[in-house]
């Protein structure tokens, strides 16, 4: 299982992880809790590696064809960037109706949930393991918003929030969505999951005989499809305290008041918690590098100070000018450099000044202009006739497709 030292926010350790992928042990066992996953995630949402280039690491030790399953998941992170990029918003909307009408489901998240206390292991660790690292397996991932959704009947956005702002890896595209397909407001049938599945997945501290998920994929349907909710377990026995999410910067941050002088006719190259790579090799000499933390963001999206550490420790390597400020005012400020430059990435670009230069991501898979519903129709656009990771990494793969 994972722990905190599982992560270190350092270029070293995401290295180290890409080395240690193994994509045949991962194709193999890549469903069980303590199987041969990559954990990249932290570092792929945090701009530490892009999808591109772990794939071209990977497969120059390996050499993977286009269709192996290592190539596929990788591709669904992709995917759900493509979503994002033609519905906006709407990712945290139901993008189609579930099995139950949107008000037949709660908008608050119990408390038994929150305090890993439902009496259920497989969900009680799951929560335990989220708090204590940042991480979990993604398929404990499912079972949790699972049991959320089809049977304690609570809307998949509020999961979907709360188990984002606890994440190293959140990435508000990929776990958004994924909630949604787990709850069918975008794929064709709920996801469902029983006590004997947990059992062959997971160690047995998961296991969970005779508890309301010890039945049969007929009777959890049919559970799903009720409009009563599962109880949860009154007892406050065992229960486990919610780490606090922060919509500012602890106060360990040492951040930097917004300086118009120190920009003023300057190349300026700004850093985002997206974009915590290895600065591009072609910044001039005197570039300023900025790091810039969007208010507006945190003020919907809070974190956990696991995660802010996480960001502070890559930040401090990075730059000492670290600034807390809104877009107004960063606009205004950054109105007087020679230049501004950033990655692009959907969580920040919104934040960032219109006049913002930004650099396209390094993805394995071409755009495709027209949106795809469905991860089979892309998938069938993207991939096309590739043999090879080496086909799909050949320059035209950048370019658009209709």
């Amino acid at each position: 299982m994972a722990t905190t030292s599982d992560f270190p926010a350092t270029l070293p350790a995401a290295e180290a992880a890409v080395m240690a992928v193994c994509p045949d042990g991962y194709a193999m066992s890549r469903n069980f809790l303590d199987g041969a996953v990559t954990r990249l995630s932290p570092y792929l949402t945090h701009g530490f590696l892009s999808t591109s280039g772990v794939l071209r690491k990977v497969d120059a030790r390996h050499s993977l064809a286009a269709q192996h399953k290592f190539v596929f998941e990788l591709g669904w992170r992709e995917y759900y960037r493509h979503v994002w990029s033609h519905r906006g918003p709407e990712i945290f909307q139901s993008l189609q109706p579930g099995i139950l009408p949107e008000d037949a489901y709660a908008k608050d998240l119990p408390a038994d949930i929150r305090e890993a206390r439902t009496g259920i292991p497989a969900i009680d660790e799951t929560v335990r393991t989220l708090y204590a690292t940042g991480y979990i397996h993604n398929h404990a991932r499912m079972w949790l918003a699972s049991y959320v959704v089809h049977l304690r009947k609570i809307h998949w956005r509020q999961g979907a929030d709360w188990l984002y702002g606890h994440l190293l890896d959140g990435d508000l595209a990929s776990n958004h969505l994924s909630w949604q397909w787990v709850a069918s407001t975008s794929s064709k049938k709920p996801y469902l999951f029983n006590a004997e599945n947990v059992a062959r997945y997971a160690p047995p501290s998961y296991h969970s005989p005779g508890s309301i998920i010890d039945t049969t994929y007929e009777h959890l349907d049919a559970l799903a499809r009720r409009l009563t909710p599962a109880p949860g377990l009154s007892s406050r026995s065992f229960s486990t305290a919610e780490p606090a999410l922060m919509s500012e910067p602890p106060p360990s941050f040492i951040l930097s008041p917004p300086d118009q002088a120190l920009v003023r006719d300057r190349f300026v190259w700004v850093i985002h918690p997206w974009a915590l790579g290895a600065l591009p090799d072609d910044l001039p000499a005197d570039a300023l590098i900025l790091a810039v933390l969007p208010p507006e963001l945190f003020a919907i999206w809070p974190w956990s100070g696991r995660r802010w550490a996480f960001l502070q420790q890559r930040l401090s390597a990075i730059t000492p000018h670290q600034w807390y400020a809104d877009t107004n005012t960063l606009t205004s400020i950054l109105s007087v450099a020679r230049e501004v430059h950033a990655q692009a990435d959907p969580h920040s670009d919104a934040f960032l000044p219109t006049f913002t230069k930004l650099r396209p991501p390094d993805l394995i898979f071409p755009l495709v202009d027209a949106r795809c519903d469905s991860f089979s129709r892309w998938w069938n656009k993207v991939n096309r006739s590739a043999k090879t990771v080496a086909d799909l990494l050949k320059p035209p793969a950048q370019l658009s497709l209709l």
